[in-house]
């Protein structure tokens, strides 16, 4: 780079142009040796277990008390005083339709990442982060995973274990999770 940089030493214009080239160059190779993996946050609903891109996730806290919202849905918890910060506390299990299980101490409430959505999803126990090569996909995975399809964004198979890779963001912007009242 050094000996290109002093070809073009009367030509300003053409240094900068091929400083920009080499340091696209550079980011483009940092960009791809981070594509090796794919990190994400593990937890499970019921029997199955399922991880959460880790920008979807801001942080993860113990069920919070919650205030009850009148004329909201059942999976609606209520709302809870987080830090000084109201947050809508959402049963997720009972959201996606999946059968009732017995509050235990693994529940963790996961914080969605978003500032328009103050939103917590109550889940059944968390795994903490997980990596993924691109060798642990299997989309096929994805083919009966009702009712977590909408929300996918593939699967993984690590050690005998499946992971289904589901979005939060996708799932708040859903009509279903919209609406909230009865």
């Amino acid at each position: 780079m050094a000996a290109e940089l002093r070809a073009l030493r009367d030509d300003p214009f053409g240094q900068l142009a091929e400083l920009e080239r080499v340091l696209r160059m550079a980011r483009m190779d940092a960009v791809a040796g981070e594509a090796q993996t794919w990190t994400g946050l593990g937890f499970r609903l019921g029997q199955t277990w399922l991880v959460a891109p880790r920008e979807d996730v801001r942080e993860v806290i113990p069920p919070p008390p919650t205030t009850r919202v009148p004329n909201a849905k059942a999976w609606m918890r209520g709302v809870a005083n987080v830090r000084g910060e109201l947050l809508a506390v959402v049963d997720l299990p009972n959201l996606l339709g999946l059968p009732d299980a017995p509050q235990q101490r693994l529940q963790r409430v996961l914080v969605l990442n978003s500032k328009r959505t103050p939103v917590g999803l109550l889940v059944d126990e968390v795994a903490g982060h997980r990596q993924f090569a691109p060798g642990d996909q299997r989309p096929a995975l994805m083919n009966d995973a009702q009712p977590f399809t909408p929300y996918l964004l593939g699967a993984f198979a690590r050690e005998n274990q499946h992971w289904l890779a589901f979005s939060l963001h996708r799932l708040v912007q859903d009509e279903a999770f919209r609406s909230a009242a009865i």
